[in-house]
């Protein structure tokens, strides 16, 4: 992990993404058996998690000076290569952290995963927060791949009543179907496990079709808005970095879903993520650029870590 911490150290700043997610350092923090008190605001943690605060850059005090044609040239060509290389160091200290939670993952002892499996959807699905949803995106778990179990979790969306026995009816559920090898991915509309088919790569996906030869809902031509996202990924930290394994597919659908919802005026969903205890890192290890999008919240087997203003509004 020292490792880690240095290569990311090299991170460009240009390339980090700072906003209102990003924590302080050092500010006290009081930890209470199953409560987290941040801020006067309770996340149900055992995590320690700092207080957020806001960052902005410093104000322009200068005007840029004039520059000939020639050498703007010079400048945009230079500031051109130097952007390339940038990336390609982002892009390299990403893999090399891949590399390493694939290996954590892969050592995890079966059964404390299931345990984690169990607890981490139990977590979501006693929240209220989820309990008040009437439509979600949510990825299908995939064991290959190491990721948090959702079966229980789609179940539950799935059933027609609950536990006391009312109806549940109307409650959309749309999953993951990828298209192409160009980030372009759609969620669509399920209304039972069965409608699911496994692809080339053996991971189950929604037949674009259900059994009358009807196109599926797509979430973006939905009437209706989705309250949330619950997110896969690789790594994550408690200031809603996200490392995902490096198709783009979800940043891409979600930057495109959060314009959707821009333009139509709704509220835009909570981006909840689930994690196993071993891919929860240190901050400032997980290195990301503009397009990487942030988490709300993250739910692990100790409990949900609430990140953004959206996620303390509407968790607690």
């Amino acid at each position: 992990m020292g490792s880690l911490k240095k290569a990311a150290a090299k991170l460009v700043p240009s390339l980090t993404m700072i906003d209102s997610r990003t924590l302080a350092s050092s500010p006290t923090t009081t930890t209470l058996p199953n409560l987290l008190i941040i801020n006067n605001k309770t996340s149900f943690s055992t995590h320690s998690l700092n207080p957020p605060i806001l960052r902005h850059p410093p104000p322009l005090t200068y005007a840029p000076p004039r520059i000939s044609a020639s050498s703007k040239s010079m400048s945009t060509n230079h500031s051109s290569a130097a952007t390339l290389s940038d990336q390609d160091t982002l892009l390299k200290q990403k893999r090399t952290l891949r590399t390493k939670v694939k290996s954590d993952l892969k050592s995890m002892d079966p059964a404390q995963r299931a345990q984690e499996d169990v607890a981490i959807q139990n977590i979501v699905m006693e929240a209220p927060w989820y309990k008040s949803c009437k439509g979600l995106c949510a990825y299908i778990s995939c064991s290959s791949l190491r990721e948090v179990d959702t079966s229980n979790l789609l179940s539950d969306i799935l059933k027609t009543t609950n536990t006391d026995g009312h109806s549940q009816m109307g409650r959309k559920l749309y999953v993951p179907r990828v298209e192409d090898k160009n980030r372009h991915m759609r969620m669509l509309k399920i209304s039972s496990v069965d409608d699911l088919i496994a692809n080339s790569m053996n991971i189950l996906e929604p037949n674009p079709v259900d059994a009358d030869g009807n196109e599926r809902e797509d979430v973006m031509l939905a009437n209706d808005p989705v309250d949330m996202f619950i997110l896969p990924g690789l790594a994550f930290d408690k200031s809603g970095k996200r490392l995902g394994r490096g198709g783009g597919y979800y940043d891409t659908l979600l930057m495109n879903y959060q314009n959707l919802v821009k333009e139509r005026g709704w509220k835009q969903p909570l981006l909840v993520a689930l994690s196993y205890s071993v891919q929860i890192l240190d901050e400032h290890i997980i290195p990301v650029a503009p397009y990487d999008i942030p988490i709300d919240a993250l739910v692990s087997p100790s409990g949900l870590i609430l990140i953004s203003e959206t996620a303390f509004q509407r968790c607690q």
